[in-house]
C-alpha cells in the first residue's frame, strides 16, 4: 500500500500555514523528521521524499516555506533568511518541530532533513532543538563554526560533480571534526546537485538549464546515500544500530 500524504495546517508566530504530512504504516509511535524542501518548493520530487521517509519508518512533516506569497514572492526573503541565519523560515521550521512533538504518535525524538535550499536550513537548524540533522547538498553558512555551536549530530551528502558547492563536503567535515560533533559526511564523485531526487524537479522553464548542468537524479549514488542517512538517523533518533 502506498503511503498517503495529508495536507495539514501549522501555526507559527505569523499565523496558520500549510504543510504536508506522511505517516508510516502500522502502529506507532515513530521518530519524526521535519523535512525542508528544495528551492523549488513543495513539488512532486519533495512529496516523493516524504513517502520514502515514511516508508522507512519516520513520521515526516514538510512545511511550505513559501506560504506567505508563493515561490516568486518568497524566494528572495527565504534565501536571505538562509544566509543570515534568522527570519520567518526558521519560525516555520520550529512550528513543524513543535507540531510533531505534540502528536501522540511521535516518540518525541525529532530530527531535521533538508535538500538543496532545505539542506542549508537543516544545517543551521542543527543547533535549534533537533536530535539529528541530515544535510543534503546544502549551502554552508559564511560563519560555519558559529553555526555549529551546540549542533546535534549531522549526516551530510554532497555530489563531487556539483559545481555550485565545490569543496563543501570537506569543509563541513573539517568543521564538525574540530567541534567533536558526531557526523558522517560523504561526497559521491560522479553525483551532481539534487542527486537524491527520483525524478526531475524544478519549474518547467528551468529544467533545460538543470539538464545542461547535469543536475538531477543519480540512482546509484542515491541508493548508497539513503542507506547511510537512514542508518545514521535511526541510531540518533532511536538508539538502534541501524542498517
Amino acid at each position: 500500500m502506498a503511503i498517503e500524504l495529508a495536507d495539514v495546517q501549522l501555526t507559527s508566530t505569523e499565523g496558520a500555514f500549510g504543510a504536508v504530512l506522511a505517516v508510516p504504516e502500522g502502529a506507532g509511535p515513530w521518530p519524526a523528521l521535519v523535512v525542508v524542501h528544495e528551492i523549488f518548493g513543495v513539488d512532486d520530487a519533495m512529496r516523493a521524499h516524504l513517502r520514502r521517509l515514511a516508508g522507512m519508518g519516520y513520521l515526516a512533516l514538510m512545511p511550505d516555506l513559501y506560504w506567505r506569497g508563493g515561490a516568486r514572492r518568497c524566494l528572495v526573503a527565504t534565501v536571505r533568511a538562509l544566509r543570515s541565519g534568522r527570519g520567518a523560515a526558521f519560525s516555520d521550521i520550529e512550528a513543524a518541530r513543535t507540531a510533531l512533538l505534540d502528536r501522540p504518535d511521535c516518540t518525541r525524538a525529532v530530527g531535521v532533513i533538508g535538500f538543496c535550499l532545505g539542506g542549508g536550513f537543516a544545517l543551521l537548524a542543527a543547533s535549534r532543538g533537533f536530535e539529528a540533522a541530515s544535510v543534503n547538498y546544502g549551502m554552508l553558512p559564511d560563519d560555519l563554526d558559529a553555526a555549529l555551536e551546540g549542533a546535534c549530530p549531522v549526516v551530510a551528502s554532497y555530489g563531487g560533480a556539483d559545481r555550485a558547492l565545490p569543496g563543501a563536503a570537506a569543509k563541513l567535515e573539517t568543521a564538525l571534526e574540530a567541534r567533536g560533533i558526531r557526523h558522517d559526511v560523504t561526497e559521491y564523485p560522479g553525483a551532481n546537485h539534487a542527486f537524491l531526487n527520483d525524478r526531475p524537479a524544478g519549474w518547467w522553464w528551468a529544467r533545460p538549464f538543470l539538464r545542461i548542468r547535469g543536475m538531477g537524479p543519480d540512482p546509484d549514488a542515491a541508493a548508497q546515500a539513503w542507506t547511510r542517512v537512514d542508518a545514521f538517523l535511526r541510531r540518533e533518533l532511536t538508539g538502534s544500530p541501524g542498517a
